[in-house]
This record gives structure tokens, sequence and C-alpha cells, in this order.
């Protein structure tokens, strides 16, 4: 597909680009509207490809725990049957909430050994909507530092659950991978973060992070790339443990196999294993 579309729609999903104009913009560069149409479907998020994990071994449960002051934060829990002293891991959304796709990435973390939470950032308007178009406006709506509360707070839920060992991991992806970098920044508790392609933190903060970071960004996507420059520098400069990692020829999103345009299975799989082979040593 056209580089210009997929990054074209990655504006559309990430700044306050209406619908109507994103299929404006979209059917000059198809040619045609109908032709725009047809992409579609390529670009959004289809969610009956979402469920990649068997979950007979697996315990899963929608939970809620105490978030900021008066802030019920929902979450889905998903842990091995029968297993304590586990490793705890977060699992952070995008920007479209806690959806399909991040339900199957937190089940492929059980999956794999570990506890893991996947808190729902929107819980403070009721939830994830179905409606991705009015999930993504929802984020706006956000108050920073109530969020990161929130975060925190599951991260405080995970640390002391019976079945836990008390270490603790994030990772998130896109918005969900700036927020672990939040995490690092303003949790000393945590062990280990991973970020898939976020928004990196202010400079003047990588000196709090504690934990061991991963970091893995798409080597096509130019906004959040932009960044990594100056985030490297900083975290070599505070002797923080990391390691970074760019997938040439990967895009924005290419963990989520729901997005068959972002997609890129080589680059997920690889990034994957390098996620395990972190929390394997940090959490158990």
């Amino acid at each position: 597909m056209d580089q210009r579309i997929i990054n074209l729609f990655d504006e559309y999903t990430h700044a306050p680009l209406s619908r109507k104009e994103f299929l404006t913009r979209l059917a000059k560069l198809t040619g045609s509207l109908t032709l725009a149409l047809s992409l579609l479907p390529m670009l959004e998020n289809n969610y009956a490809q979402a469920a990649t994990v068997d979950d007979k071994d697996l315990h899963t449960e929608d939970i809620t725990y105490p978030g900021a002051e008066g802030v019920t934060m929902k979450g889905f829990l998903v842990q091995p049957k029968g297993k304590k002293k586990l490793g705890t891991v977060m699992v952070i959304h995008e920007n479209r909430g806690l959806n399909p796709h991040i339900r199957d990435v937190a089940m492929r973390v059980a999956q794999a050994g570990y506890l893991a939470l996947a808190p729902d950032a929107l819980s403070v308007h009721g939830g994830t909507p179905a409606n991705e178009d009015e999930a993504r406006g929802l984020f706006a709506k956000l108050d920073a530092q109530q969020n990161l509360t929130n975060f925190l707070k599951g991260l405080e839920y995970l640390q002391k659950h019976k079945n836990g060992n008390g270490k603790t991991g994030a990772v998130g992806f896109c918005w969900g991978g700036a927020l672990v970098g939040q995490l690092a920044v303003h949790s000393p508790d945590l062990d280990a973060g991973v970020a898939y392609y976020g928004r990196q933190p202010e400079a003047a903060d990588v000196a709090k992070i504690k934990a061991e970071m991963l970091l893995h960004y798409g080597g096509l996507d130019e906004r959040v790339n932009a960044g990594i420059p100056a985030f490297e520098q900083a975290l070599k400069a505070a002797n923080v443990k990391y390691q970074l990692y760019v997938y040439e020829g990967a895009n924005h999103a290419f963990n989520n196999n729901t997005s068959p345009a972002r997609y890129n299975e080589a680059a997920a799989k690889l990034a994957w294993d390098r996620t395990l082979e972190l929390f394997g040593r940090k959490l158990k």
C-alpha cells in the first residue's frame, strides 16, 4: 500500500482530523471515493483476527480496582489456571481503549506464564465504546495526572495480588507505549517496561527511571521516531539499562495483527520474543 495512505491514516488516528476530512484526502490519494472506501477494511482494525490464544488453560475475568480519588477502574485480568507466585504484567492499550486486540495481547502474556492486567483508561467515561472514532475522541478528554494515577494504582493492584510474586512489568502500544514511559518515570517499583512505538518521556525525567526498558519502533514511523535521539541520549547519560530496536520497513502499529495494512508479522514476532525474554529475566 502507498506509504502516503498509511501516513494519512496515522495522522487521522492521532491528530484532530475528522473522518470527513480523512476520507476527502484519502479519495484524492486514491483517485476516487469508491477506491478510498474499498481500502478502509485494510486500514481499520478487524477484530475477527484478534483471537489468537486458546484460553482453556487460562482464567479470565473482568475486574475493577480503585483508581484516583473517586474513580473505579475497569480492567481485564487473565492468568494461568492454578498457578501462584507469578510475575505480573500490565498491558496498556492504544488510543482505541480496551478492545478485543488488547484483551488478546493480555492473554498472550498470561499464556507465557504471567498474571496480566489490561486496564481501561476510559473507565472514567464509562468504559471503552464500540465505536473507535468515539473512543479516540474520549482520550482528549482524559486528565493526564488522573490517568497516570489510575495506572499507577493498577501497578499497586498487581504488586499486591495474591497470585503475584511482587515483581511487575508493563507493556504498552502507541498511547500505551508512551504511558509505559510515564510509569517508568513515576514508579520506582516497576521492574521492566516495554514500549512499542510510544512517545518518549521528557529527557529531564529519564534519570528517575529504575526499570529496565525495552523500546520497539517501526522504521517508517517518522512521527514517533523523531524523539528517539534525545531519549536515547538521556538514557545513556542516566545509566538506565535499556535495549532499543528499530524494525526497518515496519510501520507504526506493526504489532497489531487486526490492522492488515500496518501489521508486520516478522517484526511483531521478533519484538514479542524480545519482550518475553526481558520479562523472563526481570519478573520470574
